[in-house]
């Protein structure tokens, strides 16, 4: 799937992927729904070849997302201050401007879902519905220090990390053929906590969705707890990578969208 085209947020430049309702107009649903990759993915990687493109416009909804700055065909400044959850926020409201949106959906998986409980904080007034997918109490609690994944990012090879977690992310950064430098600056970039309280002032229908063995996001339920009225959507017997496309997530998903 080639990209739409691009914006600008922030001075960067970001590419864009867009796709229209399929079927007649009486399917169309004439709502939008933006998707929010995760680190060291991309938009292809996490929303087109897991089918999901393809599983929302069916279902009559007008799907986007982007490349965050950093990722897939995205502008990759190497300056950690060119990052930051409150920055990639902003990038999902410039997206917003640029294709005139007032009122979206908003999905987001592991970083994505991040990045979209910080647009709740910034730009609420534009959801009528937000989506964490990937990631659970970790959001708050946190991902540890991320320092072993930068340097396994920065290392001459991959064999020189020993460390199997730090390793992983490399492995996968390579998969997506990403900047390494660009991921190693995002990662280390200003981490501000997802608080209790940020998540207390959610105001529109929220859905948590989790894979029951993913030890990387964390508890789905302890996150539905300290969102008012979420829902919580177990993605069964998938792990973090394994959940990205499963069937049990995609119906979760439509059938929250439907009930709004």
């Amino acid at each position: 799937m080639q990209p739409t085209g691009t914006f600008i947020s922030d001075g960067l430049e970001l590419a864009y992927f867009e796709q229209q309702p399929k079927g007649s107009s009486e399917t169309a649903r004439n709502e939008t729904i933006i998707l929010v990759h995760g680190f060291a993915s991309n938009s292809h990687m996490n929303w087109v070849t897991p089918g999901w493109f393809k599983y929302l416009s069916e279902a009559g909804y007008h799907v986007v997302s982007f490349d965050n700055r950093g990722h897939g065909l995205s502008e990759k400044p190497h300056d950690e201050e060119k990052y930051g959850a409150h920055l990639m926020a902003g990038d999902v409201n410039a997206l917003c401007q640029h294709l005139n949106l007032s009122s979206i959906h908003l999905m987001g998986y592991s970083m994505g879902a991040r990045i979209s409980a910080f647009v709740t904080m910034d730009y609420q007034h534009l959801l009528k519905s937000v989506i964490f997918a990937g990631m659970g109490f970790h959001m708050v609690r946190g991902m540890g220090n991320p320092e072993p994944i930068a340097r396994a990012l920065e290392a001459d090879t991959a064999e020189e990390v020993t460390n199997p977690a730090a390793r992983n992310f490399r492995d996968f950064a390579e998969v997506t053929k990403s900047d390494l430098k660009a991921l190693a600056a995002c990662i280390r970039s200003t981490r501000k906590p997802v608080t209790k309280e940020a998540l207390a002032n959610i105001k529109v229908p929220s859905l948590v969705a989790v894979g029951t063995t993913d030890v990387i996001a964390g508890s789905g339920e302890k996150l539905v707890e300290l969102i008012p009225g979420a829902k919580h959507l177990p993605i069964p017997d998938r792990d973090h990578m394994r959940a990205v496309g499963d069937k049990a997530y995609k119906e979760g998903v439509l059938e929250f969208l439907a009930d709004l």
